[in-house]
């Protein structure tokens, strides 16, 4: 397997990243496979050298995130891997069960830290950007999960290029920790990007 740098930090991540979308509970969505089934797909990647996994909370509701915490912890040393999760969607009824605000933001990282079975994750992205709440009210809160330890860096996910360089300025202007990634919604038939 061969290890490329995160952005321009200094953390090493597989070139290949083992995406967890697939795994968790049926009653989600009827593809999704459940512990047991998923369970060979993470020890192959391990066997194989891939470092890097990422999930979201939304991902069967929580669910994918317990497939993948319990798998990991079964397989490998915490410190051997790269665990990346998202914030964004709704996970409850609750009106502040979703979005970017730093409400949501400090609720879903605990819950994200319990499910995964961890005390910090490598990368914190956004899963989408949130017209309702500042940039800056999500920013200075993802820069306060930095400093806490909870999560070692910041990502995003799904925006136009407009909105990431805006909150590069604005993370810029403050002093805050900026996003490292940017994952971006492209493959063989969506080329846009």
């Amino acid at each position: 397997m061969k290890y490329v740098r995160l952005g321009n930090t200094g953390l090493r991540v597989s070139r290949i990243c083992l995406g967890t979308m697939t795994y968790g509970s049926k009653a989600w969505r009827d593809w999704v496979l459940d512990d047991d089934e998923s369970r060979p797909f993470f020890k192959r990647a391990l066997e194989a050298g891939i470092n890097f996994f990422d999930t979201a909370d939304v991902y069967s509701i929580g669910a994918s995130e317990e497939v993948t915490g319990r798998a990991l912890k079964e397989y490998a040393k915490r410190d051997d891997v790269i665990i990346a999760t998202k914030v964004y969607s709704p996970m409850g009824g609750g009106p502040n069960e979703k979005g970017l605000s730093r409400k949501h933001i400090f609720a879903s990282i605990d819950n994200s830290l319990r499910r995964l079975q961890t005390d910090y994750v490598d990368l914190y992205q956004i899963h989408r950007w949130d017209d309702e709440t500042p940039i800056e009210e999500t920013l200075e809160a993802l820069n306060d999960l930095v400093r806490a330890g909870k999560v070692r860096y910041i990502g995003a996910s799904s925006m136009f290029a407009w909105q990431f360089a805006k909150a590069l300025a604005i993370s810029d202007a403050r002093g805050w920790s900026r996003f490292v990634s940017m994952q971006d919604h492209y493959n063989l038939v969506y080329r846009e990007e």
